[in-house]
């Protein structure tokens, strides 16, 4: 490897290392002090970096908090991509059931960074934006499950995938917001439950 190689490999490095260092700042600022009273001045002073470093990398802390967005839902969409390839309605309703624990266990798991971004969502219309994109990528990936089931001959075939698909996430997403703010006091075993029973009844056919 060439000196110059050495060199830009460094600076590669140093630039991903001061990124993270900025993103692990942010998030901490935001739990600490909320969307709205959270500064970048706050924030670069914890990540021990200078303001021209910072802003090379972040324009501000609205374009920090949709990178720790993005970060943070990716781990919500990993259950979403989870293998959906049921041959039985019970096989389905199984994967279903599994799914939406994991999904709302994990909203409790990230419960301080999703208060931020509920709060940020009202306030902040990047972040409303960034929501509603994260909602259409969980929607496209559901409407998809429903259409395997409906050409496998296990779910009705006279409903719209894509509708179906929006009212479980919109059921989803109730019980996230709910359980990060507080508002649902049941268990996610208990919420889990209701919620498949109502939505498996309509669309898997006795």
């Amino acid at each position: 490897m060439s000196k110059t190689t050495e060199r830009i490999d460094g600076r590669n490095l140093r630039s991903l290392q001061t990124r993270h260092k900025l993103l692990e700042a942010a998030q901490a600022v935001f739990i600490e002090n909320g969307y709205q009273r959270a500064t970048i001045t706050q924030i670069i002073k914890k990540a021990k970096t200078g303001y021209g470093t910072a802003y090379v990398h972040f324009s501000g802390k609205d374009d920090l908090l949709i990178v720790l967005m993005d970060d943070i839902m990716n781990r919500f969409y990993e259950i979403a991509e989870m293998s959906y390839q049921p041959s039985t309605k019970q096989e389905a309703i199984s994967m279903i059931t599994t799914q939406a624990s994991l999904f709302l266990d994990n909203a409790i798991e990230q419960k301080a960074i999703l208060q931020v971004f509920v709060e940020a969502i009202r306030f902040s219309d990047k972040a409303h934006q960034k929501w509603d994109e994260i909602r259409e990528k969980f929607v496209e990936r559901i409407a998809s499950d429903v259409a395997y089931a409906q050409a496998k001959g296990l779910a009705r075939a006279d409903v719209d995938r894509d509708l179906i698909a929006r009212n479980w996430f919109s059921l989803n997403e109730t019980q996230l917001w709910d359980l990060v703010n507080g508002k649902n006091k049941h268990s996610v075993q208990e919420i889990v439950r209701n919620m498949t029973i109502l939505y498996t009844s309509g669309l898997y056919p006795s």
